[in-house]
């Protein structure tokens, strides 16, 4: 055969092998978040059993705001504890995006927005009682009022959805130094330690759902796993049903929530914590409204800040220091809502609450609203006067 340059060149796929590499990888991606899904089912059932309140085994706004208890940024007493699980969710975070190369230190976009979202997301949950995660860990468990919830949250979602077609959008994160990636892991490394070592310096609840978790080693591992996990697979509960409404179609993602709800309600159907029911459910009210509204409001501040309380976790261990303000926000919101009595509790929602839930709501619109505007405004001027137009860049995943 002559040894022609012809002959040299790599040949390229045809379009049917290309369809064909492509179903491979989306049969691991899939495999990937199905897997996700069930160990994060898995280990919240177990963390239970081993002494987290009930349908509470994981849950970012829950763990978060007893961290902010912890802290001292609020006043409940039955609310403060050092959740090892958040702190595992980071760090496993880091550790895969270390090994990997995919840690990053990227942000700064919109900062004071996304304080502000991840504050109202913060009071949306606690008015549900739960984020995401422990909704779909709640209906798993035979409550109903998580259905409820379930239903607020996917309107809350598809209302984002319409705001990211008329172009909301909070920019592209742009490179930063490494301090700024590495400021919010290395305060959770600190917490740890000091929870560990030093636990004098926090509070610590007697009674009530902050006196109830696991050993800490064992929530930490827990947190370590699911940390990592989630950010090989990019698993993400709001981004499943986000793509899900705007593609039309059951995305890999929503497998993977669905895998979960799936093997966390067998977990609860083995171990006999299933209970059918409204009433008497463990850290959860009966007010339909507010489980629905709670939940909604989580749903469209998610959308906005991209990424639900325990995604937001999550990219903090890959270096985002929006994803870091979230969580600072996420804390203040938490301290807001206990200090102001908004917060729910399982008698129901106060004149209180309704009066937080209804700022809450008004200012992630408001956000909404500006965003979707200016970029409607840059859009105009690059129309009418294409060299005085403002770059816009899209956020990214």
């Amino acid at each position: 055969m002559e040894n022609s340059p012809a002959c040299m060149k790599k040949e390229k796929p045809s379009g049917g092998q290309a369809r064909f590499f492509g179903r491979i990888l989306d049969r691991f991606q899939v495999l990937a978040l199905v897997a996700t899904g069930v160990l994060i089912a898995i280990l919240a059932v177990a963390l239970t059993q081993l002494g987290n309140p009930g349908n509470m085994g994981l849950c970012g706004a829950c763990f978060i705001r007893d961290l902010s208890g912890a802290l001292g940024l609020h006043h409940n007493a039955l609310l403060q504890y050092a959740r090892p699980e958040v702190m595992g969710i980071v760090l496993g975070a880091v550790a895969v995006a270390l090994i990997a190369r995919e840690f990053k230190a990227q942000g700064a976009t919109a900062p004071l927005s996304r304080f502000v979202l991840g504050l109202t997301m913060m009071i949306g949950a606690l008015i549900f009682l739960g984020c995401p995660v422990r909704m779909l860990l709640r209906i798993a468990g035979g409550d109903l009022n998580a259905i409820i919830g379930l239903a607020g949250f996917i309107c809350g979602v598809a209302l984002g959805v319409v705001f990211l077609k008329k172009g909301f959008s909070l920019g592209r994160t742009r490179v930063e130094s490494a301090t700024e990636g590495v400021a919010l892991p290395a305060a959770a490394l600190m917490l740890l330690a000091i929870a560990v070592f030093v636990p004098s310096l926090l509070l610590f609840s007697t009674e009530g759902p902050g006196s109830m978790h696991a050993p800490l080693w064992a929530a930490l591992i827990a947190g370590l796993a699911v940390g990592s996990a989630s950010l090989l697979s990019r698993f993400c509960i709001v981004g499943a049903f986000r793509d899900s409404i705007l593609l039309k179609k059951i995305t890999p993602t929503m497998m993977g929530v669905m895998a979960l709800l799936v093997a966390a309600t067998t977990a609860n159907l083995i171990t006999g914590s299933f209970h059918l029911s409204f009433a008497n459910q463990p850290v959860a009210h009966t007010q339909a409204f507010w489980n629905f509204a709670g939940l909604a409001l989580v749903g469209l501040a998610a959308v906005l800040a991209s990424g639900c309380p325990m995604r937001q976790l999550v990219l903090v261990g890959s270096g985002s220091s929006d994803a870091a303000l979230t969580i600072l926000g996420m804390m203040a919101g938490a301290a807001l809502a206990h200090n102001f009595q908004i917060a729910a509790t399982p008698a129901g929602v106060t004149a209180h609450g309704a009066a937080g839930f209804a700022l809450a709501a008004f200012a992630t619109v408001a956000i909404a609203l500006a965003y979707t505007i200016k970029r409607k405004n840059e859009r105009l001027l690059a129309a009418v006067s294409p060299s005085r137009a403002v770059p816009q860049k899209e956020a990214g995943p």
